[in-house]
């Protein structure tokens, strides 16, 4: 895999990468897996520490970026317990020796046990970066974003969705109820706290921002997905 510098678009082609430079912080994003997930890899411009968020799929490609562009992975965060989102996880896990972190609620489902339980309103710190947990019920029942903000990120909020928000809607429910619960929690802890230039960078495919879908919430509402 080759990433390209500079050249970052909020799209990444399957099998390929590229990387976001912020004020006080990078930000890898590289497509893994037959399923297009996003694995993202988010460094501190002052201490180098990283925090990877999903190591879902094609453990080879993400040992040998880590190696070459972020060797010092101080923490592995599951999103959510769903299959696709760890199936690199164990494997990268024992390469970094970085300890790993999930949600209470998902962790039963994960093939290692978290070393940290993370719950709504946690604090991560990563090097000099601060993140804050955001736990969403709907898609499952222990799915966790993150909010990076401060002078890291020039003031914009960059929150890593998993499958809760993506371009068009929030992420896939099955159970009676869960949509409802979703688009309530993703309405309430981030349109309803955060601005519009803030920007969503989900588990699968392109990036977006609060504003660019904020008009559409009535809309996801009447349709029921």
């Amino acid at each position: 895999m080759t990433v390209v510098s500079d050249s970052y678009t909020g799209h990444v082609d399957a099998g390929t990468g590229a990387r976001r430079r912020l004020p006080g912080a990078t930000i890898i994003k590289l497509s893994v897996g037959p399923m297009d997930n996003n694995a993202y890899l988010i460094s501190c411009a002052n201490t180098g520490k990283t925090l990877l968020i999903d190591a879902a799929n094609d453990a080879d490609t993400l040992r040998a970026v880590i190696a070459e562009d972020a060797p010092d992975v101080a923490l592995i965060l599951t999103s959510h317990q769903h299959l696709d989102h760890w199936q690199a996880l164990e494997a990268v896990a024992a390469a970094t020796g970085a300890p790993t972190a999930a949600h209470e609620l998902d962790a039963g489902g994960l093939p290692v046990r978290p070393d940290r339980l993370v719950a709504d309103g946690d604090t991560i710190e990563v090097g000099d970066l601060r993140f804050t947990a955001i736990h969403l019920r709907g898609h499952t029942e222990g799915s966790v974003a993150l909010a990076l903000g401060g002078d890291a990120t020039g003031g914009v909020t960059q929150i890593f969705s998993g499958d809760c928000l993506f371009p068009g809607g929030v992420g896939k429910t099955w159970a009676d109820g869960d949509f409802e619960r979703l688009l309530g929690d993703v309405s309430t802890k981030l349109f309803d706290r955060y601005g519009d230039d803030t920007v969503i960078y989900p588990g699968h495919g392109d990036d977006t921002t609060l504003g660019a879908e904020r008009p559409h919430l009535q809309e996801w509402r009447t349709r029921g997905w």
